[in-house]
C-alpha cells in the first residue's frame, strides 16, 4: 500500500506573530506533521548567507535531500517564491508564472515524485490577494495544467490561495479535482478565520485525512496555519489519458 503524506505551509519568510525569524521554529512545526512532501510559500534563498537559504536549512532540519525552488522574484542576492521539500525521489519539474500586471509576482511549481516505481505530480500555487486577478491565475494554472497533460499519474495541488471566501478558485478548483471541498481555516494562525492554505488531488488518491495542524507551537511561528493530507495511492495503472481541463469541463453543480 502506499501513502503518501503532504503538507503545505505559508511560512511568511519565517517571521512569526511575535515578529521573530525563527527558521527552527518552523522546521519543528513542519517535522510535527511528519510529511513526506512539504509545499512551502514566502521562502527566501540567499547562498552565502547565514540561515538565509531557507530552503536549505528548514530541509537539512527535517533530513529531506530534495529541494526544488520555483522562484517568483529576486531577493537581495538571492530569490524569493515557492518551494518544495521531499524524501522521495524527484523525477523532473516545471515553473509556470502566474503574476498579473504590476501586482506583486506569483508562481506555480510542479514538481514530479517517485512513490514506488508510481508517479505523482505536485503543484505548489500562490496566488494574489485581488479578485481580478485571482480569475486570471486560475486561467493560467488551467494552461499550466493543460501542459501538462501528457504526464501520466495524479496531482496534488496545494498552496495558499487568498481566496477568503468561496469565489471562482473555489468553484473552478472543485470542478477540476474530485477530491471534497478542503477548506479549513488557516489565517489568521492565532485564531484563524480564513481558508487561505487548501489541498486537492485527484481521484486516483484515496483522502485518509486532511486537517489543519494547530499545535501551539503552529499558532505563533508564522501567520498562517499548516494544512495536511494523508492519501493513499489506490491500486491499479495510472491514468494514462489527459486531465479533463478547461472549456471540456461539465459545467458546476
Amino acid at each position: 500500500m502506499r501513502h503518501l503524506t503532504v503538507t503545505s505551509y505559508n511560512i511568511h519568510r519565517g517571521v512569526g506573530l511575535d515578529r521573530r525569524r525563527d527558521l527552527d521554529r518552523i522546521a519543528d512545526v513542519i517535522a510535527e506533521t511528519t510529511p513526506d512532501v512539504v509545499g512551502l510559500q514566502e521562502v527566501i534563498r540567499e547562498n552565502g548567507v547565514p540561515h538565509a537559504d531557507q530552503a536549505a536549512y528548514i530541509a537539512s532540519r527535517l533530513g529531506m535531500s530534495e529541494i526544488v525552488m520555483g522562484e517568483t522574484r529576486a531577493h537581495g542576492a538571492g530569490t524569493y517564491g515557492n518551494v518544495v521539500l521531499t524524501k522521495l525521489p524527484v523525477l523532473g519539474s516545471g515553473r509556470c508564472d502566474l503574476s498579473c500586471g504590476p501586482r506583486e509576482p506569483r508562481g506555480c511549481l510542479r514538481v514530479d515524485l517517485d512513490i514506488e516505481g508510481a508517479p505523482v505530480h505536485v503543484f505548489n500555487c500562490h496566488f494574489g490577494l485581488a479578485l481580478s486577478e485571482r480569475r486570471a491565475q486560475l486561467a493560467l494554472l488551467g494552461v499550466f495544467i493543460r501542459d501538462s497533460e501528457r504526464l501520466a499519474g495524479p496531482r496534488v495541488l496545494l498552496g495558499d490561495f487568498n481566496e477568503w471566501h468561496r469565489g471562482p478558485v473555489t468553484r473552478g478548483l472543485r470542478r477540476e479535482f474530485s477530491s471534497p471541498m478542503r477548506r479549513r481555516r488557516t489565517h489568521p494562525a492565532m485564531f484563524p478565520l480564513f481558508a487561505l492554505d487548501r489541498i486537492y488531488w485527484d481521484a486516483e488518491l484515496e483522502g485518509e485525512g486532511f486537517s489543519v495542524h494547530r499545535s501551539r507551537l503552529a499558532r505563533v511561528a508564522s501567520d498562517h496555519l499548516p494544512v495536511v493530507a494523508r492519501l493513499r495511492l489506490r491500486h491499479g495503472p495510472p491514468r494514462l489519458t489527459p486531465y479533463v481541463v478547461g472549456d471540456a469541463l461539465p459545467p458546476p453543480e
